[in-house]
């Protein structure tokens, strides 16, 4: 049988979906990169499913592994404008170039929560130098996570805080995903296992990540566990589809298309193990 090639996001909040997928190198094969790198990877073909931003996912034509993803309600922690100033003085933000999700959102939170319309500038994501070339700066992932706001004398705004904020729901930030004939009942059953396993595994994910550094591990233990949400349901599909449709408002996606689970493959919750 051929294995089954999976893109994956290489950030922390990743780990706990991909645990034990490795141990089956008969049947998966992994590649880690920046969430935008991973939705070029399945647009080219180059890999059968892959945890892809869910605006790309969006503008997509693929289907979504039911109930799997990467969300939050409230504070993310890993997604945040990094600024000198107060958001409404802000006039030019650098955007890390390694999410498209983000950075979406960043411009729908501009336009519909706070009111600003700054000059945008892409930029890789270095904060020192981000800072350097604008007054607020929007870092993901890992780096967002370890950088100490009030050490450095700046002010963090946590986007899925002020989503939620907003709208009283959930962001997905990206979702399992792939062309359906790739998402086989039996694949999207290892997927979920791979998620199980990794929820159940948070302190040991945190203890492998943080390598000995006791504080490191105790901070990633706690973002796992109380940011990220691994299974999604009703109340996340309606914060995808809100984010859909004010994105498509600015133009940043085509017009709303229907999202698209695979069908008769059913979701599962933490009540169903």
């Amino acid at each position: 049988m051929t294995p089954v090639r999976l893109g994956a996001v290489e950030y922390l909040n990743t780990w706990p979906l991909v645990r034990g997928l490795d141990r089956r190198p008969d049947r998966f094969l992994i590649r880690f990169d920046v969430p935008s790198r991973c939705a070029a990877l399945l647009d080219e073909g180059n890999i059968d499913i892959g945890i892809i931003p869910s605006v790309e996912y969006l503008r997509s034509d693929f289907v979504a592994v039911p109930g799997v993803g990467i969300a939050s309600t409230g504070e993310v922690m890993s997604v945040a404008v990094f600024t000198t100033r107060a958001l409404s003085e802000v006039r030019r933000v650098a955007l890390d170039t390694s999410s498209r999700t983000s950075v979406a959102l960043f411009r729908v939170l501009c336009a519909t929560r706070w009111g600003i319309a700054p000059e945008l500038l892409t930029h890789p994501p270095d904060l020192d130098a981000m800072l350097a070339a604008a007054d607020a700066a929007l870092l993901i992932g890992d780096p967002a996570l370890a950088t100490d706001p009030a050490a450095r004398g700046l002010v963090k705004v946590d986007l899925g805080a002020e989503w939620t904020a907003m709208t009283g729901l959930p962001f997905v930030w990206a979702v399992w995903a792939g062309r359906e004939a790739a998402i086989t009942d039996e694949v999207a059953a290892a997927l979920r296992r791979a998620r199980d396993e990794g929820v159940a595994a948070i302190d040991d994910i945190a203890r492998e990540y943080s390598r000995g550094q006791r504080d490191l591990e105790v901070r990633a233990a706690a973002y796992l566990r109380h940011h990220i949400e691994y299974y999604l349901e009703t109340r996340h599909q309606e914060g995808l589809k809100r984010f859909q449709a004010l994105a498509a408002d600015l133009g940043l996606i085509a017009a709303a298309r229907r999202v698209r689970v695979v069908q008769n493959i059913a979701a599962t919750t933490p009540h169903d193990d």
